[in-house]
């Protein structure tokens, strides 16, 4: 069965990342070596090994919804091209994925406070530019929605003078990033985020912080220029998909299961332009939010997601994690309907997927990688 969340210190707390995905037309460093199948890369920043929260991994650029990313102060900047109730982002797909039920909580009660699928954008957007330096802005005025520009990936904005500074200061306030796109006369480029997935933490000893996080994805025709910002991330790189999963399973970069599946998931596609027009045909279906069961073994853990024969929409799983004396692969060898990310060591996950995907996604290619390294 499903059911609302609790209150209290395991509530979970909402959050926006960006995929942030660009055409690639530079030689590969490696001259010698083949390029990689997809014509595109994704950025990965890597945490500080100080943030309390998955330290040192490699993720997409994001964080926690802050009050100011809601704030009804943005309407003044949207008018009068876009405002609400859709900001120009197509129909409302709320209730798409009802477990576990998150309602779509204003800020003490304004009715003018932007709706989730507009704040957590803005949140995504805000983030990208703290942790990265990347603009993902649009000058104001009316957006192309037809025609060969509205069809194509778009471009970053060049970062303004005195990008040190602008940081600094959002990072302090949330609340200066308006005055920062006021100053710049953009607004955020809410319609560049394409709706791709909803992860949310699942209950562990290993994660005293939870997080129901929207992923989105934004093409862009070329990879902006990255300035990490050495507090929350201390590093960046653009990787295909395929060259990111090879560093993880090499032991050279450290991804979270979310993060593993999604790269998988992005190698189903050869180019930006094949991506971003998948983005656009399945734009009116919305998304599944995922809270994935921890099934502990005698030999390892696998988390289990919507789907799979194993999988119960039972609210009592929000704060356990399941058990089995059997080990991995026999309880590999019982299932027949799956959906699962099986977890070997910290740099050997098994994806299996045999169930059809839902809403025009896309679901990875089972993916099983040599265990000759254990």
């Amino acid at each position: 069965m499903s059911g609302s969340l609790r209150p209290g210190p395991s509530t979970l707390r909402r959050a926006a990342s960006v995929m942030l995905v660009a055409g690639w037309t530079r030689p590969s460093a490696a001259a010698r070596s083949p390029p990689p199948a997809e014509g595109f890369r994704l950025l990965l920043l890597q945490r500080a090994s100080s943030q309390g929260f998955m330290p040192s991994a490699h993720v997409f650029p994001g964080g926690r919804l802050d009050a100011a990313d809601r704030s009804s102060d943005w309407l003044r900047l949207f008018a009068p091209h876009q405002g609400p109730p859709r900001f120009g982002l197509g129909p409302d797909l709320v209730g798409r994925a009802s477990f576990p039920a998150v309602p779509d909580v204003r800020p003490d009660g304004d009715p003018a406070a932007l709706p989730d699928d507009v704040a957590l954008r803005i949140c995504a957007i805000r983030e990208a530019f703290e942790e990265a330096g990347v603009l993902l802005l649009r000058p104001r005025g009316p957006r192309p929605n037809q025609g060969s520009e509205a069809l194509k990936p778009g471009r970053s904005l060049e970062p303004p003078s005195g990008l040190a500074d602008w940081r600094a200061s959002v990072r302090s306030d949330a609340r200066q990033f308006l005055h920062l796109c006021a100053h710049l006369d953009c607004t955020p480029d809410i319609w560049a985020l394409h709706d791709w997935s909803v992860w949310i933490t699942p209950h562990s000893l290993q994660y005293r912080r939870r997080f129901d996080t929207a992923f989105y994805l934004c093409c862009l025709s070329e990879p902006p220029l990255v300035c990490p910002d050495r507090s929350e991330v201390v590093h960046s790189q653009w990787s295909s998909p395929s060259e990111a999963t090879r560093s993880f399973i090499s032991k050279e970069i450290w991804l979270a299961p979310p993060q593993f599946y999604e790269l998988k998931r992005l190698e189903n596609f050869s180019s930006v332009s094949d991506l971003h027009t998948f983005c656009l045909d399945r734009a009116s279906e919305g998304v599944e939010r995922w809270l994935p069961i921890m099934l502990s073994t005698a030999d390892g853990s696998i988390e289990l997601l919507p789907g799979d024969e194993l999988y119960s929409e039972d609210s009592d799983l929000l704060e356990r994690v399941l058990s089995t004396e059997k080990t991995t692969e026999e309880v590999m060898k019982e299932g027949r309907k799956l959906h699962r990310i099986v977890i070997y060591d910290p740099h050997l996950y098994h994806i299996h997927v045999n169930i059809p995907s839902k809403y025009k996604h896309v679901y990875p290619k089972n993916s099983v990688a040599s265990k000759s390294h254990l």
